[in-house]
């Protein structure tokens, strides 16, 4: 339940503090006097958005801050799966700073609007004129017959399973539109693979290659140029090993001389040695050197297939076309593991269907029990509320399809008057006739939910007299188990209330504020006296007044 509320520079409040009690509150004030202000605060808190034109004093920042008892109200998970202090005592707070920005924290830790909305739906359900026609909404006709029904654990469970239901029939759709693509591309694929995996390139050496391919081109020039190079090393009177050979014996006599010419000597010989194994493999290279015409067309084939290859993919070397060809095998592969993806997706989805279709009817069993109790109930109440009459006609039939809370579909029919066809909520039923449907609604969802605060905000428009007076009975019955607060222009529904709040304006100076009060027993006589008879208070009006305080 909220215990306090704390304002400050809103709309027409400069400040504004308040203590509320448990049971049925009573908020009256002429209109305009600023009820929907407190409204709009208490919506702030809330997590409604909020803007500059909330601001009294545009240069200073507004303040809005709710105390709520929540110790009887199993919220601990609440506060721990969104990581937040949890205090029996939870102070919420919400300011507007005049840059614009707004800030909220609860318990003191900073959070975002989604935060606070979430929270709040465990709070306070603030019920306005306009709330009404929910009762034409079938989401909200299905909420009523769940919480009948007892429906949220396992509505919980059906929307869990639903959203993993429908990721997989997306999935799919996306693993059938790629294995479609994969089959139209899959032949072409195939043959580039093949053509790929026949050039065995794995085992080509491209550089190789065209240096043999250059050696068996100009095998008649090499060979020429190597015996003329043995020639010239080895002629006997005038190649370079014979005079290689006299230098040796001319340098030798002379180391004997200096240590100097005896490194030249030993570096001379070294050249000796060395030019003596290049004449012996010029000789052999020469010898083993023949014109092989096939292995030339062999390694010209095999080079004219690679720069084929690589001009079709558009790459530059072997390594290029082997990763093609690897993605190419990944492509083939990937049909029939799509394949395979598919039928393991197809089976989840069928377990998850039968696991929705076993939810659904447990969800339709449940609310199949609770509309003859429903109906039962709306009847009782709307029968004291001068609806003697009343009929509700409330079908469900199940469907093939898997909605958001079920697979049922819902007919909510309703008949004010007897021999009247059943018909619409929003089309056959007045204003004041939903008012008090709505009042019953709430009055029967109190006994199921664990709502700690509800609000209702002039639901007592288009009834008077008598009627008027159920409705109190009503809310008062109501806040025996909850906190109840009534804004009412109804002095039988304001005389019913443990506590009764007065908004009024006053003028200060050239300001306009609006103010909130605490009305004791004689202020209480004379605002239900003035809701009886106007600004003149007559005497009839204070004995009426406290009669129905009485």
């Amino acid at each position: 339940m909220i215990t306090s509320l704390s304002i400050e520079n809103f709309a027409l409040i400069e400040k504004l503090s308040i203590d509320f009690s448990s049971g049925f509150s009573i908020i009256t004030g002429e209109t305009g006097a600023g009820k929907s202000i407190l409204l709009g605060a208490l919506g702030l808190v809330l997590g409604k958005r909020a803007d500059l034109t909330s601001l009294k004093n545009k240069s200073e920042k507004c303040i809005i801050e709710a105390h709520f008892q929540i110790s009887n109200y199993n919220l601990q998970s609440f506060f721990a799966t969104n990581d937040l202090d949890y205090e029996a005592e939870t102070i919420i707070r919400r300011e507007i700073l005049p840059s614009g920005k707004s800030r909220a924290f609860i318990n003191d830790t900073p959070v975002n609007l989604q935060e606070l909305q979430d929270l709040s739906l465990y709070l306070i359900d603030i019920h306005s004129q306009h709330q009404t026609q929910e009762l034409s909404e079938e989401n909200f006709q299905f909420e009523i017959i769940d919480s009948i029904a007892g429906n949220q654990g396992v509505i919980s469970e059906y929307i869990l399973v639903l959203k993993s239901y429908k990721k997989q029939k997306t999935d799919l759709l996306q693993l059938n539109t790629q294995i479609q693509q994969a089959l139209k591309e899959q032949d072409y694929n195939t043959f580039l693979l093949e053509e790929l995996l026949e050039a065995k390139l794995e085992s080509c050496d491209q550089l190789e290659l065209e240096s043999i391919f250059e050696k068996l081109t100009n095998v008649e020039a090499i060979k020429e140029n190597l015996e003329k190079s043995f020639a010239i090393a080895s002629e006997e009177q005038f190649g370079v090993l014979h005079n290689l050979k006299e230098m040796k014996v001319a340098l030798q006599k002379a180391s004997s001389f200096s240590s100097e010419y005896q490194f030249l000597f030993e570096r001379l010989n070294s050249v000796s040695i060395e030019l003596d194994d290049i004449v012996d493999e010029l000789n052999g290279v020469a010898e083993n050197l023949v014109n092989d015409p096939e292995q030339l067309e062999l390694v010209n084939q095999k080079l004219q297939l690679i720069y084929n290859l690589q001009k079709k993919h558009q790459v530059l070397s072997i390594s290029e076309l082997l990763q093609i060809q690897n993605d190419l095998d990944n492509k083939v592969i990937s049909v029939s593991n799509l394949e395979n993806e598919i039928k393991i997706l197809e089976e989840k989805i069928q377990h998850s269907e039968l696991e929705l279709d076993k939810l659904a009817h447990s969800i339709h069993d449940n609310r199949t029990k609770a509309i003859p109790i429903l109906s039962q109930k709306l009847v009782g109440i709307l029968e004291q509320l001068g609806m003697p009459n009343v009929r509700f006609n409330i079908e469900i039939n199940a469907t093939s399809n898997y909605l958001q809370n079920g697979k049922d579909e819902l007919q909510f029919l309703f008949s004010a008057n007897k021999g009247s066809d059943f018909g619409l909520l929003k089309k056959v039923a007045s204003g004041g006739e939903m008012s008090r449907i709505m009042l019953a609604v709430k009055a029967i969802l109190a006994q199921y939910s664990k709502l700690p605060t509800i609000i209702f905000d002039e639901i007592d428009t288009g009834v008077s007299g008598e009627i008027a007076i159920k409705m109190g009975d009503i809310m008062k019955g109501m806040s025996e188990t909850m906190q109840v607060f009534a804004i009412t222009h109804l002095p039988q529904i304001a005389a019913k209330g443990n506590a009764h709040f007065k908004v009024f304006k006053t003028i200060i100076g050239e300001q306009t504020h609006s103010e909130l009060k605490l009305l004791s027993g004689e202020e209480r006589i004379l605002e239900i006296a003035q809701m009886l008879s106007g600004t003149v208070v007559s005497d009839s009006a204070l004995n009426h007044a406290k009669a129905l305080l009485d």
